[in-house]
């Protein structure tokens, strides 16, 4: 069992592409590569959950790529499956219309180089109530199409400097983090074929609709 953030970003270079919670795949994802005791447990004064805080060492020194790419769900990917991750999903998802609500987040994110979520959806408009569900489905199909990625966490801090909270994913897009994917000379489908190939080879309990759901 991974018992460290070094180890984990070891797995997650190997594996190529690794959700960080449930994926519906019994035994793939971070959550249950990690020793029992870097998990979520609470404590008396709050919570403990190691794996949540190498969430940003991972993205920033790591070079990994992390957002919610698998079925709405977050996770990780190496740099190595990117470009095939970005050439099937961008085929799929294709550019969003500039006066559409996705297309005016990507156009916050290109002038501003990144933002965290919350200053991101005010500059949207979305401010009212029950309106953050709203905003996130639509951060989420960005991410889904590989458009927008988490470039770090923003946690707010107490009086004597501890921080607290969830924290805040501090939003960009692949062009500003890591410059333009690399063009794989394949076709969309041949990118899709490919990554389903890999990771049969990791997931041979899976089945075929499990592994098309994750990554289709």
């Amino acid at each position: 069992m991974i018992s460290s953030c070094p180890e984990l970003m070891e797995a997650i270079q190997e594996i190529g592409l690794v959700p960080l919670l449930n994926s519906g795949i019994p035994g793939f994802s971070a959550d249950e590569l990690v020793d029992p005791s870097c998990r979520y447990v609470r404590t008396d004064d709050g919570w403990n959950w190691p794996l949540w805080d190498w969430k940003g060492p991972i993205v920033t020194e790591g070079h990994f790529a992390y957002g919610k790419f698998f079925g709405g769900k977050a996770g990780f990917v190496s740099m190595n499956w990117w470009p095939d991750l970005c050439n099937y999903r961008r085929h799929k998802y294709p550019e969003p219309e500039p006066d559409s609500i996705e297309g005016t987040v990507l156009e916050i994110l290109r002038v501003n180089g990144s933002i965290i979520t919350r200053d991101l959806r005010s500059a949207c408009g979305f401010d009212g109530p029950k309106m953050r569900s709203r905003f996130d489905s639509y951060v989420t199909r960005l991410q889904m199409a590989c458009r927008v990625v988490t470039e770090d966490f923003v946690y707010p801090t107490d009086k004597h400097g501890n921080r607290y909270g969830w924290g805040w994913a501090l939003l960009t897009t692949p062009e500003h983090l890591f410059g333009h994917p690399q063009d794989t000379s394949r076709t969309p489908e041949e990118s899709l074929q490919r990554i389903l190939s890999h990771l049969r080879r990791f997931l041979p309990q899976a089945t075929e609709k499990q592994l098309l759901k994750l990554i289709a």
